[in-house]
């Protein structure tokens, strides 16, 4: 920030208008006391002595403040109020203030009493619940990592779910890391005009002003260094406000290699904790679990079927669990043994026809009227990459084929690219209806050739 003074330039013809339209009293009393400490895009930042200037400026004086800052035509078109010593703003005028409400990207079903304790992940559990019970007391900030599958998506939104039922006076925002890069890489590099900087400062304002922020998949910031500068900055300055921090990565901050040291040092500043694989006690009871919430009863011996060679990821484990289900509903069997290894051989359809890369590939293709280059190519248009994505996401379901081999499929996409999108299709269809019901409608296509 600018040393004090050096907008008197600004602010002076702004106290001559203000001279002329308010009372003497409020004018020696008010209005000379304020101090301009910076300008902040089309806003003269002005500094009070006091938390009762700031409310009667606030209460009486903002509307006369506008009209003299308008008429003194000296490049800034509005007002911030700040009390001294204070970091946050004590005013900001109508048209920029907004009204909180709690994310609406956030999984319901993501709860701390429907995630599956186990020796692997008991401590990181207990942290994320204190972490929900006290933002900000103990654990800040709280640096979550492990494989991708193993739950840290469900923790993190557990404790943006609990903060938002039990503490509503708080500000929690919930970001994906995707998210957060696409919105300051869209203020910063697509913006034009004479609002570009204001959005910019609205967007920064935004997450600046949280209480909570937690923010998911950290390292695809990696290796874009204006967005690291960006969330450097968030960062240092949730945190000296007190302000709870939580992050979600693959691995720890020392494996980050394409992030800054700086940011490194920050995250391991925190608390870190690591999510293993389950073990194969905990495996029989996340299966449980899911049958469970999909209503399902699924006998003991396929239960131990299904979580033998299962691999770590948990979703793959739920996604055996899913085929199974599925296969009975197809059939209208009831769940045994017998149908669960057919299943998983996927041998599900009344033809007995094999399911290959290629059908899926046709059935995604012909659903949504796109050609296999349309599919395969490198199209970032919205039209291409949904029903990319969902070719992911069924291969990863219906295929017991190596993820860099589905990359391969899939115009030689990495490894990450493919869990990236599995995921995604995943969340989505949890929160989205119309796509849950497309990933169903081309499954049954895939299924019943």
């Amino acid at each position: 920030m600018a040393e004090k003074g050096n907008f008197d330039f600004i602010y002076n013809p702004i106290k001559e208008k203000m001279r002329e339209l308010v009372s003497h009293i409020n004018y020696t009393t008010y209005i000379e006391k304020l101090v301009p400490v910076e300008i902040d895009g089309r806003y003269i930042v002005l500094e009070t002595p006091t938390e009762s200037f700031a409310k009667y400026i606030t209460g009486t004086l903002a509307d006369k403040m506008r009209e003299a800052i308008i008429k003194a035509d000296t490049g800034v078109s509005d007002f911030r109020l700040k009390v001294e010593g204070s970091d946050g703003y004590a005013y900001n005028s109508p048209d920029e203030a907004e009204t909180y409400s709690p994310p609406s990207n956030l999984d319901k079903k993501f709860t701390f009493d429907s995630f599956v304790v186990g020796k692997n992940n008991e401590f990181v559990y207990a942290a994320a619940l204190s972490v929900a019970n006290d933002p900000a007391g103990t654990y800040n900030p709280l640096f979550i990592y492990g494989g991708t599958g193993l739950g840290k998506t469900h923790l993190i939104q557990a404790i943006a779910n609990k903060v938002v039922a039990e503490k509503p006076d708080l500000k929690v925002i919930y970001v994906t890391c995707e998210q957060f890069v696409n919105e300051i890489i869209d203020t910063m590099f697509t913006s034009r005009g004479p609002d570009a900087r204001d959005r910019g400062n609205k967007l920064r304002q935004y997450y600046r002003s949280a209480d909570v922020l937690i923010i998911d998949d950290i390292q695809f910031i990696e290796n874009k260094k204006a967005v690291q500068e960006e969330f450097f900055h968030t960062f240092n300055e949730l945190v000296s406000k007190g302000k709870q921090i939580v992050i979600s990565s693959d691995h720890p901050p020392k494996e980050l290699t394409a992030l800054e040291e700086r940011l490194r040092t920050r995250f391991s500043g925190g608390l870190l904790f690591d999510i293993l694989p389950p073990n194969f006690e905990t495996k029989i009871a996340i299966l449980k679990r899911k049958a469970f919430e999909k209503k399902c009863v699924v006998p003991e011996d396929v239960l131990t079927f299904l979580a033998q060679d299962s691999g770590d990821d948990v979703r793959t484990l739920e996604g055996r669990l899913t085929k199974v289900i599925f296969a009975s509903r197809l059939h209208e069997e009831p769940i045994t043994l017998a149908l669960a290894r057919e299943a998983l051989s996927e041998a599900v359809s009344e033809g007995k026809e094999e399911i290959t890369p290629d059908s899926i590939i046709s059935a995604v293709t012909a659903y949504y009227r796109l050609s296999k280059t349309d599919l395969t190519g490198k199209s970032k248009k919205k039209e291409m990459v949904l029903p990319r994505q969902i070719c992911c996401y069924l291969m990863c379901e219906l295929l017991s084929l190596p993820l860099i081999s589905i990359g391969k499929e899939l115009g030689g996409r990495d490894h990450t690219t493919i869990l990236y999108s599995r995921d995604k299709v995943e969340n989505m269809c949890r929160v989205n209806d119309k796509i849950a019901k497309d990933v169903d409608d081309i499954k049954n296509i895939i299924l019943k050739k």
